[in-house]
């Protein structure tokens, strides 16, 4: 068997039990594998193993693989995306994690009408308050959200977030509770007009505290395919 797999296996023992902990069902967590920097022929290993879920830091390395590999994947366009390379993952991601202001939303909005399409995106809030980190400040996302859903042919599904890094899986429980917060608050200010019942949050070191304090999504990379960073092919 295979280190993927092998690493797979412990990744669902992982969060099984975070949701059996926080009486959730299996059901309710989308496990989301990073592939980014690993070659097809190891991301193979993951999609073998069952993974349909996957996501990609870079426009040209998720065009890249999404050719080359099976058609039933649901790509997740989970780094930071300018507005210039918009068009080329609008019609090949069944989700963008990190849509962080008005202006890009606006974009993701004019080429999912010049598709005929529905892009479902996710709000990407800066919840430790780090000048290194994208996403909108805590404060400003409803307003964003609220701003962004008027848009045509864009669907805000949710929030998404990095927290800071944490020498303890534990530290970034009170992130973890004040995203869930907000998701709550957003849906209730907004009539439920507006269902941002999507949380993609906690990564390979938290995932989970993320999943006990109600994660929906998790983005998981190193746990599933190791440290070792492979050089893509030009």
């Amino acid at each position: 068997m295979g280190f993927v797999k092998e690493n797979l296996e412990m990744v669902e023992k992982e969060i099984e039990k975070a949701c059996q902990k926080s009486g959730r069902n299996r059901s309710d967590v989308t496990l989301i594998a990073v592939s980014k920097t690993k070659p097809v022929s190891l991301v193979m290993e993951a999609y073998d193993a069952g993974i349909r879920d996957f996501g990609e830091n870079k426009v040209q390395e998720l065009v890249q693989k999404y050719e080359e590999m099976p058609k039933d994947i649901r790509w997740h366009m989970i780094g930071h995306l300018q507005t210039n390379k918009v068009k080329y993952i609008i019609d090949k991601v069944c989700l963008i994690h990190g849509v962080d202001s008005l202006h890009l939303a606006q974009e993701i909005s004019r080429q999912a009408v010049r598709h005929n399409l529905t892009a479902n995106i996710l709000i990407e809030v800066n919840i430790g308050g780090e000048e290194s980190k994208f996403g909108c400040r805590y404060e400003e996302a409803e307003k964003l959200v609220k701003e962004i859903s008027l848009l045509p042919q864009i669907a805000v599904k949710g929030l998404m977030t990095i927290a800071p890094y944490a020498a303890k899986p534990d530290e970034n429980r009170g992130y973890f509770v004040k995203m869930k917060q907000l998701s709550v608050d957003i849906t209730k200010d907004s009539g439920n007009n507006i269902d941002v019942g999507i949380l993609s949050m906690g990564m390979t070191g938290d995932y989970p505290a993320a999943i006990e304090e109600g994660a929906t999504y998790i983005r998981v990379g190193t746990g599933i395919f190791g440290e070792r960073e492979y050089k893509q092919n030009p």
